[in-house]
């Protein structure tokens, strides 16, 4: 894992030392994502320039530095990332022969070079399996190449600074870039409220984009600030062929071959020349990576929990069961309130686009104890999304049928209604009546999953009822007078040809909430410490193979992930996972009404937000009064403005 930025700059051409220079400070800005070691390069006869920071995982020596240059010397290559199938494609390179051999090291680097001198990008990018961020520079066709791998697990932007090309791994690469205007993109904001985060293929920037999932943008020397990506790879041709060719067998069958399938990739995934782990917080995604390392291991794999002081927010104790039970060296870092708050400040640098993901916090804290032990960890990211986990995929089905029948002014009554009894409120009800319920109905936080209920009531449509269940504020323009533009959800000639209501959700949630929040979060977090984060639900084998998949076996009732617990169940006995989803949050309500209340009356001032001239000030006031006094569970809008006040004030 690494940090790469560059540049082409027409302007600066044969100033080698210039452009050197440049490169190396852009670099300098990701020490963090690899300070094992550094390189530029300079192509002056046209102005480019390649900077890479190293993370030393495969080939710790120097023949597996960047940039890397082909034996040729007509490719140069910076790339952020591990190509897991690395060692089947060098033995299959060697088969053919060719200019890369031998070999002058062990890395997957030169393996790439060496696909790409043998098939061609394109091609290449096909055989890749992995998750990767490159820029290659092709010296005979005078072109720089940029990827990004198929699911978005690294992140890559680009865009225009004065009359050049401007790239890097994160945005504060190309703030070093002196031509950078990085002025505000309103529309980009206007999503941010909405989500959370900025959606690809937008930043928060004007002319700067985050080269979307599964595409390669390729630029002419000459014209550097002519962009056109193009797809090598997209999951709705992937979802439309796996839905024409079902899975014909029983569920027993499926799980078989899904845990060959999973044992393989995470076999592949384990191979490090530094020490290696597993987030594990107990629940059924990361027990079943954990289960199969293990599986796989001759010695104790390494796992690693946070544990939180308000149990319900902890699951350390689940954790701790299910690692004492699979014989792991455990780890666990019990975090106080004050551990927490302490990271907010930090937040604006972490992650230098505005971020509201609230569990951005103790992602983080798990990412800086695992990285005290080991530098590569393996995660259960993804499974949530491609296995039917989120609670949505089977309340908002049940949520839609019941209700669109019902006349909308009807359901605005009963939204008013419920609204009339405070979170709070709710939550003694359902403490008071909470032994009476089935175990399935027990959750975490009900007030605020009541109000959230209620929001949503007046949805049109199916389609409508989604986008309002993913959305932190439901109407942006009531803050922000910008017209917010369309993203994935408001475009159904984006979509494949699925019928079913959850598979939809889990195809949206895909191109949308995991690339450009949880991978996001993740990749940022673990960066942020110098560590490596890989996820084995997000090879595409294992993606394409699970859209084969009947519903059924995925999703039956009120439980998701069956074949992952038809799997899982064979390591870890079923009681030690059978328990609500807990997710992966902290206690922003209460923190907001305490310890965090007098900083963010401060952020959210009157005066501040005046003077600042983005946002209506009114609104802001009424949503932090109605939460500080308890009449609503505002948090989730709050924490959202909170995070583009702290990063505005950093960065603009």
């Amino acid at each position: 894992m690494c940090g790469i930025t560059g540049f082409i700059n027409l302007a600066m051409r044969g100033d080698r030392d210039g452009l050197l220079g440049l490169s190396t400070r852009m670099g300098d800005t990701l020490a963090h994502r690899g300070p094992d070691g550094s390189g530029a390069f300079a192509a002056p006869e046209i102005g480019l320039g390649l900077a890479h920071r190293r993370l030393a995982i495969i080939d710790l020596t120097d023949s597996g530095a960047q940039p890397m240059h082909s034996r040729d010397g007509r490719f140069v290559l910076v790339q952020n990332g591990e190509i897991y199938n690395f060692l089947e494609l060098r033995r299959k390179l060697e088969a053919l022969g060719g200019p890369f051999l031998p070999w002058r090291g062990d890395s997957d680097t030169e393996v790439m070079l060496g696909a790409f001198q043998t098939w061609g990008i394109e091609e290449a990018l096909s055989q890749f399996t992995g998750m990767f961020a490159f820029a290659l520079w092709d010296r005979d066709e005078r072109v720089l190449h940029l990827a990004r791998d198929r699911m978005g697990e690294k992140p890559l932007y680009y865009g225009r600074a004065g009359n050049g090309l401007v790239f890097g791994s994160e945005l504060k690469a190309l703030r070093a870039y002196p031509d950078l205007q990085a002025e505000l993109d309103m529309e980009a904001l206007s999503l941010f409220l909405r989500f959370q985060y900025v959606p690809e293929p937008r930043s928060i920037y004007k002319d700067i984009f985050k080269l979307s999932p599964g595409h390669l943008l390729t630029i002419r020397a000459d014209e550097p600030t002519a962009f056109s990506p193009k797809p090598y790879w997209a999951l709705r041709d992937s979802v439309n062929r796996a839905l024409a060719d079902p899975f014909g067998g029983s569920e027993a069958d499926a799980a078989d071959q899904l845990e060959t399938m999973l044992r393989g990739v995470i076999k592949n995934q384990m191979l490090s020349d530094v020490p290696l782990g597993a987030l594990l917080s107990g629940g059924v995604d990361s027990s079943l990576i954990t289960a199969l390392m293990q599986a796989e291991s001759d010695r104790p794999v390494k796992s690693f929990t946070i544990g939180f002081s308000d149990k319900a927010y902890d699951e350390s104790a689940d954790a701790r069961k299910v690692a004492e039970h699979l014989g792991t060296e455990h780890t666990e870092l019990f975090v106080t309130p004050d551990d927490v708050l302490g990271l907010v400040e930090r937040l604006p640098t972490l992650y230098d686009e505005p971020f509201a993901d609230a569990s951005q916090l103790p992602t983080f804290l798990v990412a800086e104890l695992t990285r005290q032990h080991v530098t590569v960890c393996l995660t259960g990211d993804g499974g949530d999304e491609t296995f039917a986990g989120y609670n949505r995929h089977f309340w908002a089905p049940a949520i839609w049928e019941k209700m669109k029948g019902v006349p909308s002014g009807l359901r605005g009554m009963a939204a008013g209604a419920a609204h009339a009894i405070s979170p709070k409120g709710y939550d003694t009800i359902f403490k008071t009546v909470g032994g009476l319920l089935p175990k399935a109905a027990r959750v975490r936080t009900p007030g605020n999953k009541v109000h959230k209920l209620a929001d949503v009531l007046t949805a049109g449509s199916r389609e409508q009822l989604y986008k309002q269940l993913v959305s932190t504020w439901q109407n942006p323009s009531d803050l922000l007078a910008t017209v917010e533009p369309q993203t994935a959800v408001d475009m159904p000639d984006t979509w494949p040809h699925i019928e079913d209501y959850t598979r939809w959700m889990q195809y949206l949630d895909t191109v949308t909430y995991l690339s450009g929040d949880i991978l996001h979060k993740v990749d940022r977090a673990t960066m942020g410490v110098s560590l490596e984060s890989r996820a084995p639900f997000l090879d595409h084998r294992v993606i394409e193979f699970a859209w084969r998949l009947p519903l059924p076996m995925l999703l039956q009732g009120k439980e998701g992930k069956r074949v992952l617990r038809s799997i899982l169940y064979k390591h870890v006995p079923r009681e030690l996972i059978d328990r609500p989803k807990m997710g992966f949050g902290v206690p922003l309500d209460t923190w907001m009404r305490g310890p965090l209340k007098e900083w963010s009356n401060d952020l959210l001032s009157v005066e501040r937000i005046n003077a600042q001239g983005l946002f209506n000030s009114d609104e802001i006031s009424k949503q932090l009064a109605d939460h500080q006094s308890g009449k609503r569970d505002n948090q989730y809008r709050l924490w959202n403005m909170l995070m583009f006040q702290t990063w505005f004030d950093e960065w603009m």
